[in-house]
C-alpha cells in the first residue's frame, strides 16, 4: 500500500479515526443498547475520550492539502478510505458490543 499511495499518505490519522469509530460504536451500543455503560460515563467516553482520540481536524487539513496541490486521486482515496473505513469500523464496533453483551 505504501508503494501505491506513497510515504506521505496519512496512514496514522486514518488508523486513529478507524479505531476511534470502532470504539465509539462499541461504547454507544453498550450504553444505549444494553445499559452497560451509564449515561454520565458514556458522555465522558464518547465526547471526551473519543473526541480527543480521533482527529477529524487533521483529516480535514490533510484532505484539503491534497486537493489544493491538485492531488485529486490521493485526496479522493484518502477521503473514501476514511469515510468507508470509519463506517465499517463503527458497524463492527456495534457488532462487537452486541457479541460482548451476549445479544
Amino acid at each position: 500500500m505504501l508503494n501505491l499511495l506513497g510515504p506521505t499518505f496519512p496512514f496514522g490519522t486514518l488508523t486513529v479515526n478507524v479505531v476511534g469509530s470502532f470504539l465509539l460504536g462499541a461504547i454507544m451500543e453498550l450504553s444505549l443498547g444494553y445499559g452497560v455503560i451509564p449515561p454520565d460515563l458514556r458522555i465522558i467516553l464518547a465526547t471526551g475520550v473519543m473526541g480527543g482520540f480521533t482527529t477529524y481536524s487533521s483529516f480535514n487539513n490533510e484532505t484539503l492539502g491534497y486537493l489544493q496541490k491538485g492531488a485529486w486521486l490521493l485526496g479522493g482515496t484518502y477521503f473514501l478510505a476514511t469515510a468507508l473505513g470509519c463506517l465499517a469500523a463503527g458497524v463492527m464496533g456495534v457488532a462487537f458490543a452486541r457479541w460482548l453483551a451476549g445479544g
